[in-house]
């Protein structure tokens, strides 16, 4: 597995949360959901493609994030801090680790009327440490699979350098650029089973589609770094 995250940026380690545990944190999450009890993220403040133009737009209070989870329920801090997360991620990047407050730290869902796209993209645009080194771990409360808008991902690109030509104003990958096809096509979807969880590299271009089913998708996602791996003052990461 430390090989694969090496060569590839990510790996998923299967049913690592029980049925029962992802059924409570969805049920949790379900609670919020329809209270929309905040802080949250609308589908119509990413300006993504296929997002309501509006927050007063029809589907413009559609939650595309429940954000500062851990401070939602301590059922969600202990999953977050559990042994079995804490002994992959010191492999990872090394003896201590912290979980960042910053970004992340969310329930994702992605509702089946008005989900947005997600074009590809890096997460260390989100953060600003010392070392673009930090982890994800995403958790799957239901199946994910292409229909329904799982991830996608580039293996390996966490590994390349990219010029500013390939990427647009918002550091999104720029598919019209000859250079980046190759990279897209290599793309793999990484689909899910409940309680699979994916860890994946900030560097690692990945993406994901509209939910085309009838059924909300629920994952929830938080970020890790090595303890001195400090983030820069002055910034939202600090």
């Amino acid at each position: 597995e430390l090989a694969q995250f090496e060569r590839d940026g990510y790996i998923v380690a299967r049913a690592l949360a029980a049925s029962e545990e992802c059924a409570a944190l969805k049920a949790l999450a379900q609670r919020d959901l329809d209270a929309q009890t905040a802080p949250v993220e609308y589908e119509a403040d990413t300006q993504y493609p296929g997002a309501p133009v509006s927050l007063e737009a029809p589907g413009g209070r559609t939650v595309r994030r429940l954000l500062q989870v851990c401070a939602r329920d301590p059922a969600v801090l202990r999953w977050a801090t559990q042994s079995a997360i804490a002994a992959r991620l010191r492999q990872l990047l090394g003896p201590a680790v912290e979980l960042s407050q910053a970004h992340h730290n969310c329930v994702m869902t992605k509702n089946p009327s008005y989900s947005s796209v997600t074009n590809w993209h890096q997460d260390i645009r989100y953060w600003a440490y010392a070392r673009p080194e930090l982890v994800s771990v995403w958790l799957a409360l239901g199946r994910e699979y292409f229909e329904n808008g799982c991830l996608l991902v580039l293996p390996g690109s966490h590994k390349l350098e990219f010029g500013s030509e390939q990427l647009d104003e918002a550091l999104f990958l720029r598919p019209d650029v000859e250079s980046n096809k190759p990279l897209i096509r290599t793309q793999r979807r990484v689909e899910l089973a409940t309680g699979d969880v994916l860890f994946f590299h900030c560097r690692l271009f990945h993406a994901a589609g509209h939910n085309q089913t009838a059924e909300t998708k629920f994952s929830v996602v938080f970020t890790y770094h090595a303890a001195d791996n400090l983030p820069r003052a002055g910034t939202r990461s600090a």
